[in-house]
Formats: structure tokens, C-alpha cells, sequence
């Protein structure tokens, strides 16, 4: 049986297990492959996952080790070397491991339906992980300036400490790609002036457990347009596996 997974810190969040497990059932796939979650403490214990699971032909990747991945990979697809995060991996029947980003198939599908042909000059992406970095490099496709946001200036353009009345009006187009409000910590969100938002504004949030995050209500209760991760998560699961049966 072939076997594929996902690689993160903690994974009581995913949906990606029962993702894929319906979808092997629904296809008549149960005997050829199987879907496992690997929590790893830390990057290097995928070196030990990959030499003790033969039968693993891929796996996804999500935080915090869409970047760290990288240096225990043979290749990168141009996408994924562009954007320096990689979520998804195939191992080759050589042995090579070659890493994707599928993320920016789902990031495109649900800007898509978010925004449409709105012209949205500039965004603020909310975190600066390896998924803010997929959004970043869509957002670039599509013509539209970004401001990386932090808790350090190190690590982003600006802090939530710099994002003032005018800031979040000259960005009507808000992204939360950091794990902020995830589950179990749905009582949290971002730390923006949610009263300075409009109706104009459009709320992305990369999370997609729960589908309702408090990032998306409040932005709501000021009359945003807003969306989850959910869509998100279903594209760049298919595009993962139309990588691993290529």
C-alpha cells in the first residue's frame, strides 16, 4: 500500500486525514493508499519518518515547517523555489525528494470568488511564515501591492502596532495567514482595529478550522466581505494529488 501524510508540530487541527480518507473511500482507493498524520517535535525527524516508512511516496507540510522542509529536499519546483515554502513533497522511486507549493492553487481559487475583478491596489498579509509567502507571491501575479504584518519588524514590512485608520484604509484587502484563531485557540484573533474596517473591505483567512474564525465574524459585524481557508484547503489537496500520481 502506498502510504501519504501530513508533517507538522501539532495536527489536532487538520481536516486532511479525513480529506483524503473519504476521498480513497468515495474513489474505491482504501487498498491502494493510505493517509496518516506525523506530528514531528522538530524538522529533523523527517529524515527518520522518510527512512522508516518505504511504502511513503509523498507527504504534506504545514507549521511551522514549510520553510525548514526545504534543506532536506533534492528539488524544489519553480513555484515552490520562487516562493521559499514548500507544502507539499514527492518522493521519487530513486529516492529524490522534489517539494511543491500547492498552496497558491487554492490562494488563486479563493481570491477568485472573494474579489474577483475588483481592483485592489494593496493588501495587508497577516503573518510572515511560509504560507504568507504563497500569498505574497498570488497577490504579485495579480498586480496588487502587499505589506507583510508582524509581531517583529524583523520578521515583516510593518507591526500591528503600525496599523493605523489610515493604514487599513488604504488596504481594503486584508489576508490572515498566520495560525492566529485556529483550533483550540478560536477565542483569539489577530490584533487589528476591527472598527476601522468597511463594508469595501475583503477578510481572507487561511484558516479554515473552525470555518467561522473571529478574525471572519468580526470583520462581518462591520460589514466585510469575508471568507475561510476552507476552499483553499480542498484546491491545494487535489493539486497535492495530481502531484503524487504524476
Amino acid at each position: 500500500m502506498k502510504q501519504l501524510g501530513l508533517i507538522g508540530r501539532t495536527l489536532g487541527h487538520s481536516f486532511s486525514a479525513k480529506y483524503f480518507g473519504e476521498k480513497f473511500e468515495c474513489e474505491s482507493l482504501t487498498q491502494e493508499f493510505s493517509y496518516k498524520l506525523y506530528e514531528l517535535a522538530e524538522i529533523e525527524d523527517v529524515e527518520k519518518l522518510i527512512s522508516t516508512t518505504p511504502s511513503l511516496i509523498g507527504f504534506n507540510v504545514t507549521i511551522p515547517y514549510k520553510q525548514q522542509v526545504i534543506p532536506y529536499l533534492d528539488e524544489l519546483s519553480d513555484e515552490a523555489s520562487r516562493i521559499g515554502a514548500v507544502n507539499c513533497v514527492k518522493i521519487l522511486a530513486d529516492g529524490r525528494r522534489v517539494g511543491y507549493n500547492t498552496d497558491v492553487d487554492g490562494i488563486r481559487l479563493t481570491l477568485d470568488g472573494l474579489v474577483g475583478d475588483e481592483e485592489i491596489e494593496s493588501a495587508l498579509v497577516l503573518g510572515s511564515g511560509g504560507a504568507s509567502q504563497a500569498v505574497r507571491y498570488v497577490l504579485e501575479e495579480r498586480g496588487i501591492k502587499s505589506l507583510i504584518v508582524s509581531r517583529n519588524i524583523v520578521s515583516g514590512d510593518i507591526t500591528y502596532d503600525d496599523l493605523s485608520a489610515e493604514v487599513i484604509a488604504a488596504n481594503k484587502l486584508i489576508i490572515n495567514a498566520s495560525p492566529v484563531g485556529m483550533y483550540p485557540r478560536v477565542e483569539e484573533c489577530p490584533n487589528l482595529p476591527y472598527q476601522q474596517l468597511t463594508p469595501q473591505h475583503r477578510l481572507f483567512d487561511l484558516v479554515y478550522n473552525p470555518q467561522v474564525t473571529l478574525f471572519m465574524q468580526r470583520g462581518n459585524a462591520q460589514g466585510a466581505r469575508v471568507v475561510s481557508g476552507l476552499d483553499m484547503l480542498y484546491a491545494q489537496a487535489e493539486s497535492a494529488w495530481r502531484i503524487w500520481n504524476m
